[in-house]
């Protein structure tokens, strides 16, 4: 178990600082299977998970809705046949947060 999985998001504000390159570089271990993609300037984490049929996948993306409204802190969740794809990142900054990589490990121990 991830120790960011014992931490809870909290709320940012616009002038609320992005994760630092060194905060970056202790959170990324803990959530090995998450990459940081860059999209209109903003970074993210995503990680695409894989299940064996549609129904399967809604399910957890369900459980990850559930979890964001717990948090008070929102993914992008796109659902296919046999995949779901969560992207974390901090809307009110333009770019990630702790919380994005708390948010990911607890993503992580919903399967």
């Amino acid at each position: 178990m991830s120790a960011l999985t014992s931490l809870r998001c909290v709320a940012c504000r616009r002038d609320t600082p992005q994760a630092t390159a060194a905060e970056i570089a202790e959170y990324m271990p803990q959530i090995p299977d998450w990459q940081i993609t860059e999209v209109d300037g903003v970074r993210r984490l995503v990680r695409v998970f894989t299940f064996p049929d549609f129904v399967t996948a809604l399910v957890f993306t369900n459980r990850v809705g559930a979890l964001a409204e717990q948090e008070g802190h929102h993914p992008a969740l796109l659902t296919e046949w046999g995949r779901t794809t969560v992207t974390w990142w901090t809307h009110e900054i333009r770019g990630l947060h702790r919380n994005d990589f708390v948010a990911a490990a607890r993503t992580d121990q919903l399967l």
